[in-house]
């Protein structure tokens, strides 16, 4: 089933138990998918990658309010975006753990010949192409960083 008609029949299920928290999220995801299909031209079906780029986008974009709300000490509206982020990564492909994350960018680095921290926009590059979707950048970025500084 695609995440268009997941996200129609969780509305209706958030409608009726009244889960306003929910129900924020889920229209906020399918905002993103109409315009998103709208934008590409009629009746634009997304692929599962597509699917999955557009959810990141909003975890990514909820997960910086939320940064900013709590600096400025604003836990009302922090409380939101956390709810609405919850929510956002149930219908996100689970993300890999660290040590996985760790093992998969040893090798992209044993497999591009990378040895110094001047070699971090090569294996960027297929780092990006290969954990898409299965890890977050910033992530991904710091512990390249890290394993090219040894």
């Amino acid at each position: 089933m695609s995440l268009e008609l997941n996200i129609n029949a969780a509305i209706k299920t958030a409608m009726l138990a009244k889960a306003e928290a929910d129900l924020r999220a889920l229209r906020a995801i399918k905002a993103a998918i109409l315009i998103v299909k709208t934008s590409e031209g009629a009746g634009a079906d997304l692929t599962e990658a597509d699917e999955s780029k557009l959810l990141q986008k909003l975890a990514k974009q909820r997960k910086d309010s939320l940064e900013i709300f709590r600096q400025q000490n604003r836990e009302d509206l922090a409380k939101k975006e956390e709810e609405e982020l919850e929510v956002i990564e149930r219908y996100l492909p689970k993300q890999m753990s660290e040590d996985e994350l760790r093992a998969e960018i040893t090798a992209i680095i044993a497999s591009t010949g990378a040895s110094s921290p001047a070699d971090m926009g090569k294996v960027m590059g297929v780092a990006s192409k290969q954990l898409a979707g299965k890890a977050d950048g910033k992530a991904i970025s710091a512990l390249v960083k890290e394993l090219l500084a040894k």
